[in-house]
């Protein structure tokens, strides 16, 4: 018989091994039904196990650095941290809105008179709706003013009103810019109405439904102390505040303006 190289005794050493000392055979794999994950392959994750959502709160105030720590906290302390939570402020879009402030809403008009020269307005106006709280009917004014007023709602007549009623729904407005002279005296000087610069203010209506008049609130216990607030805040925005500790023309409304020849506010 004819061999090549080693071969037969190759084959004689291997058959002289024990059979323990050689290679098993690999296991014929488990028949796995078509659709089933393989048993050797670590399965999926429930798609509620990945689906997580995460809340960021932002807190500020001396319990801000203990709403960071993992550690449960007395019921008490959830309360305390909830009350210091920011809360975010409403971003108004710029659709609407006129003097490139968004949160003021309304519509430019055509140059109302002569400016400068008697009654009229610049680039006047007509305001709609401030920060979110309509106006009982449109106004007219300047940009000068429409700043103000915004300034005010929400520096002044929001605080001073809180959530009482569900917050501010509606401002009355009962002037705006009008051609005639101070107090609709038949001379004398021109009101700042005339040059589009003022407004007034005569109540406001809730949420809910209730409404709030300067006449009947000022003295009254439920309402007096807001709307001394917010007649206080007006100072500063605007130029000139009156109310009714002014004069007799001014019991049943606030007059705000802008008047340019003021270097300060003048409140009453």
């Amino acid at each position: 018989m004819s061999t090549r190289g080693n071969a037969p005794l190759d084959m004689a050493e291997d058959a002289a091994k024990p059979a323990e000392t050689r290679p098993k055979p690999r296991p014929a794999r488990a028949e796995v039904p078509a659709g089933q994950p393989s048993p050797r392959r670590p399965r999926a994750r429930p798609a509620a196990a990945t689906d997580q959502h995460t809340v960021v709160r932002v807190i500020r105030g001396p319990l801000a650095r203990a709403a960071l720590h993992a550690k449960p906290r007395p019921a008490h302390m959830d309360r305390l941290v909830k009350e210091q939570a920011t809360v975010t402020e409403v971003v108004y879009a710029a659709k609407g809105s006129v003097c490139g402030i968004p949160s003021v809403k309304g519509q430019a008009i055509s140059t109302i008179g002569r400016p400068g020269n008697g009654c009229g307005v610049s680039e006047p106006v007509k305001v709609t709706s401030v920060r979110g709280v309509a106006l009982s009917s449109s106004a007219t004014m300047d940009c000068g003013t429409a700043k103000a007023l915004d300034r005010w709602v929400e520096q002044g007549l929001k605080p001073a009103i809180g959530s009482r009623g569900g917050g501010v729904k509606q401002i009355r407005v009962v002037a705006h810019y009008a051609c005639r002279n101070r107090n609709n005296s038949k001379s004398g000087r021109l009101s700042e109405h005339a040059k589009g610069r003022a407004v007034d203010i005569a109540g406001i209506t809730l949420r809910d439904g209730t409404h709030v008049s300067v006449l009947k609130g000022w003295g009254s216990k439920s309402w007096s102390q807001a709307l001394k607030v917010m007649h206080k805040a007006a100072c500063g925005p605007f130029g000139t505040v009156l109310g009714p500790n002014a004069n007799a023309y001014h019991r049943d409304h606030f007059h705000f303006d802008t008047a340019r020849y003021r270097s300060g506010s003048y409140c009453r």
